[in-house]
């Protein structure tokens, strides 16, 4: 691992040594058995991984000191979770947790959410999975390609993969095409109100068959079944932008046929 120029206070980043997975692995056992120090020499020797995910954020107008902070609490939950039963590196594992760590800092949202054993489990084959995949073919697998080879759905995957990120403020901005934002609890539904207004739903539908087939099959795949809009342009063959456009005009026009 070449060297970081992150400048931490009190700390000379470039003295920093790293740890092999050979060692990283004697530690974890050594850990396991009760040896005290074995977690701090797991810290200290992965401390390179904190500060190669920190260049990512070193342009925002943030303190880089308070950022590393952050980063190994995320090392540390990352090595307390860590299970070498996987035969999986304590860096595939430990990124996504120390990315999500920090991004929780920078949002302010440290709502804390428990992920299933199971759950847990299943994250750690698609890494291992990937990992391996990736150092034979070049290249990441498709959704498809883990849910093939781990014997279960997308969906799954998905889920899995999603687990290790960090929780989103439904106050986050998630479009904005210069006009006004819409942020993510405009995108949740009240399943409350919904059973309360039928006329609304009537009206709905009423709309959705007045648009064109194209428009519909559109809004099915993006809000019903939850594609993006890159997996619906390359279904249909044309650009990420037409999607967007299309979409754009038909949330338009059912606005204007429910009024």
């Amino acid at each position: 691992m070449s060297n970081y120029k992150v400048d931490i206070t009190g700390l000379n980043t470039s003295e920093i040594k790293s740890l092999t997975h050979k060692q990283n692995i004697e530690l974890f056992k050594k850990m396991q058995q009760g040896d005290k120090d074995a977690k701090e020499k797991l810290v200290n020797g992965n401390l390179k991984l904190v500060l190669s995910i920190l260049k990512r954020f070193n342009k925002r107008n943030v303190n880089l000191d308070d950022l590393f902070q952050v980063g190994v609490v995320g090392l540390i939950k990352a090595i307390d979770n860590f299970d070498i039963s996987y035969n999986l590196k304590l860096s595939t594992y430990g990124v996504p947790l120390i990315v999500g760590e920090i991004k929780k800092y920078l949002r302010d949202n440290n709502t804390p959410i428990r992920v299933s054993r199971s759950t847990k489990d299943i994250a750690y084959q698609i890494l291992k999975f990937k990992e391996d995949y990736i150092n034979m073919h070049g290249r990441e697998p498709s959704p498809s390609e883990i849910a093939s080879f781990l014997k279960i759905s997308e969906y799954e995957v998905g889920y899995a993969l999603d687990s290790l990120k960090e929780p989103m403020s439904v106050s986050e901005p998630i479009f904005n095409d210069g006009g006004d934002t819409i942020y993510l609890e405009d995108q949740i539904a009240d399943k409350k109100e919904l059973n309360t207004d039928k006329d609304m739903m009537i009206s709905l539908h009423r709309a959705f068959n007045k648009i064109s087939i194209r428009e519909r099959n559109i809004l099915m795949e993006r809000f019903v079944i939850g594609k993006t809009q890159s997996e619906i342009a390359g279904k249909l063959n044309i650009s990420q932008a037409q999607v967007s456009r299309i979409e754009k005009n038909a949330l338009s026009k059912l606005r204007k046929l429910i009024k």
